[in-house]
């Protein structure tokens, strides 16, 4: 198939699209089973494995719009500190600084190892709360993260903390 020239001002077409001119830029590796994370589904909730990146997306029983999602990225993944002002700014929350971090900051323990907990909720009208747990094990970044309306993340909470202690590896004494 020919490639033929975009108009002038035209967006780039996106990696893998038949006309692109992007490298074709295959997702990070999915970790082996010998690798990879373990969880116990809390009561009630429901799971689907996924591919890519995400490894799994579990979903709390109730009503309201609630996600929770199961990642993992090769090494530190821009940091704990870019990642908290990050997850702030997609609730609409501003920065903090090294320190206000450290406020910020609680700790589940499980089998994996100890969690770094983040709790935020947007100040908008449809506040949107987003509760994240980030694991850092053997060059790996884990993320475990819960968006959505704030009212139906709050019901779901003691779900999630659930989730997060019960993570283990296969290989774990």
């Amino acid at each position: 198939m020919a490639k033929t020239a975009l108009p002038p001002n035209h967006p780039p077409l996106p990696m893998n699209h038949p006309g692109s001119t992007m490298p074709n830029i295959p997702p990070p590796p999915r970790p082996s089973d010998a690798e990879t994370i373990s969880w116990a589904v809390p009561k009630g909730w429901t799971e689907a494995r996924s591919g890519g990146m995400r490894l799994a997306t579990l979903k709390p029983p109730g009503q309201g719009k609630v996600d929770v999602s199961i990642v993992m990225l090769p090494g530190l993944a821009g940091g704990e500190l870019g990642n908290v002002n990050r997850w702030r700014g997609q609730v609409g929350l501003p920065p903090v600084d090294e320190a206000g971090r450290l406020k910020l900051r609680k700790e589940v323990k499980s089998k994996a190892g100890a969690i770094s907990l983040y709790d935020f909720t947007g100040e908008a009208a449809a506040k949107q709360r987003m509760v994240v747990g980030l694991l850092f094990v053997d060059g790996r970044s884990w993320f475990i993260k819960m968006v959505g309306d704030a009212d139906a993340a709050e019901g779901a909470r003691a779900g999630f903390v659930t989730l997060l202690e019960s993570l283990r590896f296969p290989n774990a004494k």
